[in-house]
Parts: C-alpha cells; structure tokens; sequence
C-alpha cells in the first residue's frame, strides 16, 4: 500500500506543482522555496555540536500550538537547535515572527513531499535526533523512514475526532502501518487518546492542550494597546478566523443588529486566510458598510468615526485583535468545517462565542461552554443577539470573561508533561 501511495506521488506531482504556481498568484509565498519542498536544502549540516529537534507544524495554527513546546524546548536543552518546518507559507511566516527571538538557534524550512527520496534527503541533511509532529499529522513515508533510521517520532498535542477517525481508517492498512510507526503520541484528551489507540499506535499519553501553556508576547499587547487607543472607547465585536461563505452571513446579522447594539459599535473581522482578504473587503462594502484595513490604519492615529468594520489583514496580531475586543466570536464554526480553537481568547479573559460546528475542538468547546466562559450559538442572528446583550451589559459581560480566564488557566501544564517524555525518545 505504500508503494501504491509512493506512486501516487509521483503521479500527482506536475498537478501539485502546478497548483501551487496558481496559488502563487494570490500568495506569492506559494512560489518561493520549491527546491526545500523537493527535498533539496544544500550542504548537510553537521550536528555534533548541536543535537537537532525536528518540529513540524504545518500552517498557522499549528505553529502557535507549537509555540510553548519549542520555547520549552530550546530552554531544557540548551545546546540543541530546533528545526521547525511547515506545509504553508502562512505558517512559515507566523513562525518567523514568534520565533525571530531565537536568532540561529532555530531554523525554518518547508517539509518536503511525501515520497522517499525527499524525506531521506531532508533528514540527511538536518540529522534530527527525534521528529515531532504537531496535532493530526500523520505521513506514512516520513513514519517509515524515521524508524529505519532510528528517529524517534513523537506525535504531539494529538486530536483526532471522530470524523477524522473515520477518514483514517478508510485508509486502511497505509494509515496503520504508519500508527504503529509512531514512537510515542502524546494527545491533549482522552477521547483523542482512546480514538488513536484504534488505528494502532503502540503508547498514548495524555498530556492535555498545549495551547493552554500559550504566553502573550508583550509586543502584542503593545500593539493591541495602540489599537484600542486608535479605536477609543467605541465598543469591539471580533469575529476572529472566519471562513469562506461566513463573512456574509456576519456582516448581513451586525447590518440588521445595529439599532440594538451599543452605539458606535466596531466589528472587527480577521478572515483566517490571507487571500481572502479583498474578497471580504468587498462584502463589506456591499453590505453598505464602511471598512478601514487595519494594515491602513497608523498606530496612534484614531479610527474615522464613520468607519464601521475594520478588516484585519495583517499577519502574527491574533493576540492584539483579542486584547482589543469586548466580546470574541471564534470562526470556522457556523458553517460545518469543525471551527477554531477557543483557548486564546479565554486567556485573555475574553468572553467568547462560538457557532454550532465544533467537531474539531468539541470537548474543550464544551468545557468552556460549561465553565461559563462560551456560548454556543446557532447562526449568524443568534450570533448578533448574544453580542447585543453581553455588549450593553457590563457586568455580565465581565463576569462571563473572568470565567473564561479561569478555564484557560485551570488547563494549564500540557507543556511540561510533553516535555517530561522526551528525555527517554532523546535516549
């Protein structure tokens, strides 16, 4: 079954090349580092005075879930270096910025295509001494020849849901001899472990979200600062992470539900993929409403009254748009695509809202929603009417984002239970 994959890749290969050129006409990062994706990276790097860890994080969110490990990671082991690669070029540049801090110590590549050839070239010439996979990936080349070459393979923050589960197995014998490939699968739930263990993988621990371990830089409470000096005392609904076919559905609710909503509110809309963003410029302008791109908008200079929407188009500020916001909707949820994780907001004691379709983060979205600090809401109206009561009630309001900083709080630690298994993989 892993030749017949392997061959499939092969096959495949002009079509993905080509897609990733067209994709290219949108974001140009598309186009960049193709020999990486290849598995070309030049010269091999020596390791003998710097043991490698191998972190993987395919696109944005990944890479901020990977934050705290490799933070914890090149603190524990002070003379590693940690190579951290991605599938996207999203991802590659949300870890430029989160990690620029430490300088050479850490190096950024794209993980090459799934076939032999280039993943044995990639681990030539970075020799990583263990391989740790961020959350659901799984790729059975990569398993394969990690464990003929004695590379530990550590899948962590695992989740798996119970459609994904479903997928897997469809799969069959690939996805099962790539399970039993696995060293060690560290999963943030019980669930996610005991759905893990059916596809065979030979130890499981449960180690909790790492996101929960997530630090706010203070560059961006800095700028979350500056921007709600910019926007003054106007009240903010974000609408964080959104998704194709969403934004509509928000913007036509926020346009009916502004007679009840405080006076002046502000929505805030950050679409989570960057080539959308003229896409959701131009709904909002169909809607009637007045947008500013945040990257238009100059720190220290206030927002126009008349603006209604400010689109957040930048990259690396999920954290400031949260500092600033009164009430946070989590997106990729009111649509069936499995919704985004609500851990951030709730750490910086925001109150949180959040659609329907949540089978991606389902138990800490229920957690959160018994804890006090979410509501679940059906759909767009539902969405708006939530806002309008927590936005005209202080108190409430209050109280609900002291419950969600409690619940963020009370999961922490997934971060040094993680790192507690790693000493017997690095032998």
């Amino acid at each position: 079954m892993r030749l017949l994959y392997s061959l499939a890749w092969w096959l495949a290969l002009p079509l993905v090349l080509a897609r990733l050129w067209l994709r290219g006409r949108r974001e140009p990062g598309y186009r960049q580092h193709w020999a990486e994706r290849l598995g070309f990276y030049g010269k091999a790097v020596s390791s003998a005075a710097a043991p490698v860890v191998w972190v993987h994080a395919v696109s944005v969110g990944e890479t901020r879930a990977a934050e705290p490990l490799i933070d914890a990671l090149l603190a524990e082991y002070p003379h590693s270096r940690v190579v951290l690669t991605h599938m996207t070029p999203t991802g590659r540049a949300t870890g430029r910025t989160l990690f620029a801090r430490h300088g050479a110590r850490l190096v950024q590549a794209y993980l090459p295509y799934d076939t032999g050839p280039m993943v044995s070239s990639f681990i030539r010439h970075f020799k990583p001494a263990m391989c740790i996979l961020m959350e659901t990936e799984v790729w059975p080349n990569l398993i394969a020849i990690c464990g003929r070459r004695g590379v530990p393979v550590l899948l962590a923050n695992a989740r798996l849901s119970q459609r994904s589960l479903g997928k897997a197995q469809r799969l069959g014998v690939l996805i099962r001899e790539a399970a039993q490939g696995i060293t060690l699968v560290a999963a943030q739930t019980e669930a996610d472990a005991a759905r893990v263990r059916t596809l065979g993988v030979p130890r499981v621990e449960v180690t909790g979200s790492i996101k929960f371990d997530v630090v706010v830089p203070p560059a961006a409470l800095a700028v979350g600062a500056s921007l709600r000096a910019a926007i003054g005392t106007r009240p903010v609904l974000l609408c964080a992470s959104t998704r194709d076919g969403e934004e509509a559905l928000i913007l036509e609710a926020f346009r009916r539900a502004r007679a009840d909503l405080p006076a002046k509110t502000l929505l805030l809309i950050v679409p989570r993929h960057p080539q959308r963003f003229n896409d959701v410029e131009k709904l909002i302008g169909w809607q009637g409403l007045n947008v500013q791109r945040r990257s238009t908008l100059e720190l220290g200079t206030p927002l126009a009254a008349h603006i209604d929407v400010v689109l957040g188009d930048s990259m690396g500020e999920m954290f400031a748009y949260y500092y600033v916001c009164d009430v946070a909707f989590v997106g990729g949820s009111l649509l069936p695509l499995g919704g985004q994780n609500l851990i951030e907001p709730a750490a910086l004691g925001k109150p949180v809202l959040i659609g329907p379709h949540t089978f991606n983060f389902e138990l800490v979205t229920q957690e959160a929603v018994a804890a006090g600090g979410a509501v679940r809401v059906a759909d767009a109206p539902d969405l708006m009417a939530q806002a309008v009561t927590l936005l005209n009630d202080t108190e409430v309001r209050s109280a609900m984002g002291a419950k969600a900083l409690a619940f963020a709080n009370q999961h922490r630690g997934a971060t040094a239970r993680t790192l507690a298994l790693l000493p017997e993989l690095l032998g």
